[in-house]
């Protein structure tokens, strides 16, 4: 794999623990992915479209968006509607990585576009075991479109 080829991880959480726990895990097997930390679904907004403190990066889309849904200033709903209702961004893979078992949720993220909806599990070895899977499907077996041009910013 070139260095053009291997593209961010992008997490979306705001909670410390997960985030910790999340990196620890991904950064304990062989994955060559960048991950690039978001606190709020703002912030996610501005890496995704180049903008604000991001305005200077590279703009190739993630590999794949990890986004909890609830989240200071704009909710991981809203961040995902974004998303696939824009054109350079909507063939991103989005997993929900939450707590929220809502069915109300659950629903209205596949009406919207997710890719996959996973609840965190509690136990700290399931947790770790599902953040595993999710890294190794996502970031070394599932395909994606080609990144092709960088995305313009949005400003």
């Amino acid at each position: 794999m070139t260095k053009e080829t291997i593209r961010t991880i992008l997490l979306a959480e705001d909670n410390e623990h997960d985030i910790e726990l999340t990196l620890s895990t991904l950064e304990s097997f062989p994955l060559a992915n960048r991950i690039q930390v978001v606190r709020d679904g703002a912030e996610a907004l501005d890496y995704l479209l180049c903008r604000g403190q991001y305005k200077d990066r590279d703009c190739v889309p993630p590999a794949v968006i990890l986004l909890d849904i609830k989240m200071p200033k704009v909710d991981g709903l809203q961040v995902l509607e974004t998303i696939k209702s824009t054109p350079e961004l909507k063939t991103i893979p989005v997993v929900m990585l939450t707590s929220s078992r809502q069915e109300r949720d659950v629903v209205r993220s596949y009406a919207m576009g997710v890719n996959a909806y996973v609840v965190k599990p509690v136990d700290f070895d399931q947790f770790t075991e599902a953040i595993r899977q999710l890294g190794i499907f996502w970031a070394l077996i599932n395909e994606t479109p080609p990144s092709g041009s960088p995305l313009k910013s949005a400003e």
